[in-house]
C-alpha cells in the first residue's frame, strides 16, 4: 500500500489483516532498516492481530524528498499518516526501534490526543527520547566535535561527500560487515544475520543518511513524555548496544514513571528484534496482554 505523506512522498505500508481481529500493531524500523527487519514478530503475531509495518521516507520502497525534512518531527508526522490511511478505526499498538521509536515519540508530541484512546501501547526498543551520541565511543566522537565548535562543519562535509561517495563500488564488502557487526551486534551473534543488516543499510542511498544525521542528533522529545506515560509502554534496551547504550533506556523508562516496564538484555546489541526475538516477542505479548485486559475492565465497567 501506498500512503502520501503531506509532502506527497510516497510512504511504503505493509498490511496483513486479519479480519476478526480488533487491534493493529503498527511496527517502525530504525535508521538504515526498512520493514523486513520486524519479521520474526510478524510472524509471531500472524493470525493473532492485524498488523501494519512500514519504510521510513529515503528507506526501503518509501520515497525520498527534500533533505530538509530528514527529522524525526517529519518521520512522527508521516508516522501519522500511515495511521490515518492504514488504521482508521480500533485500537493501536505501537513498536518502535531507535528511529521508529523517536519518530513515536515525535507523533505523542504532535499528537497528544491519540494516546490512551486509539494509541493504547507502545512497544520501545534501543531508542532514546534525546541526546543521541552522547553517550559510549560515538559520545566521545561528537562530543568533541561538538566542544570544537566543528559539528556543523562536519556534517556539512558529509553531506557534501555523499552523493560522490554513493558511486564508490563499495557495498558488500568485508569491510562493512565489519563495521555493522561491531556497531549493531554483538560478537557472537549470527553471520547471516549481520549479512542481512549489512544489505538493509547498504540499500539507503549514502545521501539519505547524510541527511538524517542532523536530525538524529536533534532529537529532543522529552516534552512528549506525559503523552506517552498516559498507557502501558515497554523499553528494551541492549546492555551491550554501542549505538543508543543502555542508559538511554533505563533514563527513558524512569522518565516515564511507573506505567513503564524496563527489560535490559544482558547480552544484546543494537539490533534486539533481530539477535533476541524470543525476548521481543514476549514483551510485545504481555504488552498485548496488559492492554487487552484494560479494555475488557473498562468495558465492564472499571478503571485501567
Amino acid at each position: 500500500m501506498l500512503v502520501r505523506a503531506e509532502d506527497g512522498i510516497g510512504l511504503h505500508a505493509e498490511i496483513t489483516d486479519d479480519l476478526g481481529a480488533a487491534m493493529t500493531v503498527v511496527f517502525c524500523h530504525g535508521f538504515g532498516g526498512d520493514r523486513s527487519m520486524w519479521g520474526p514478530q510478524r510472524e509471531a503475531l500472524a493470525g493473532r492481530v492485524r498488523v501494519v509495518a512500514w519504510d521510513h521516507r529515503g528507506h526501503g520502497r518509501s520515497g525520498w524528498g527534500e533533505p530538509g525534512r530528514a527529522t524525526i518531527a517529519q518521520t512522527g508526522r508521516d508516522l501519522a499518516a500511515v495511521l490515518a490511511a492504514t488504521t482508521a478505526t480500533g485500537p493501536v499498538v505501537l513498536v518502535g526501534h531507535s528511529m521508529g521509536g523517536m519518530s513515536i515519540q515525535a507523533l505523542a508530541g504532535a499528537h497528544p490526543d491519540l494516546f490512551g484512546t486509539r494509541v493504547v501501547g507502545v512497544l520501545l526498543l534501543a531508542t532514546t527520547a534525546g541526546g543521541v551520541f552522547t553517550d559510549g565511543a560515538l559520545g566521545v566522537v561528537f562530543g568533541a566535535l561538538r566542544r570544537c565548535g566543528l559539528l556543523p562543519v562536519a556534517l556539512g562535509a558529509v553531506r557534501s561527500v555523499a552523493p560522490w561517495a554513493d558511486r564508490v563500488p563499495w557495498r558488500r564488502r568485508a569491510v562493512g560487515r565489519y563495521a555493522v557487526r561491531h556497531v549493531l551486534f554483538d560478537a557472537d551473534d549470527d553471520p547471516a544475520q549481520v549479512r542481512a543488516a549489512q544489505a538493509r543499510a547498504e540499500a539507503v542511498p549514502l545521501p539519505v543518511d547524510a541527511a538524517f544525521y542532523a536530525g538524529l542528533l536533534a532529537h529532543d522529545q522529552t516534552a512528549a513524555l506525559p503523552a506517552l506515560a498516559r498507557v502501558p509502554v515497554v523499553v528494551l534496551g541492549g546492555a551491550r548496544d554501542r549505538v543508543i547504550p543502555i542508559e538511554h533506556s533505563r533514563r527513558l523508562s524512569a522518565a516515564l514513571g511507573p506505567t513503564a516496564e524496563l527489560v535490559v538484555v544482558a547480552d544484546a546489541g543494537h539490533l534486539l528484534g533481530a539477535t533476541h526475538p524470543e525476548l521481543v516477542d514476549a514483551a510485545l505479548d504481555r504488552l498485548i496482554a496488559r492492554v487487552s485486559e484494560g479494555r475488557r475492565t473498562v468495558g465492564s465497567g472499571g478503571r485501567v
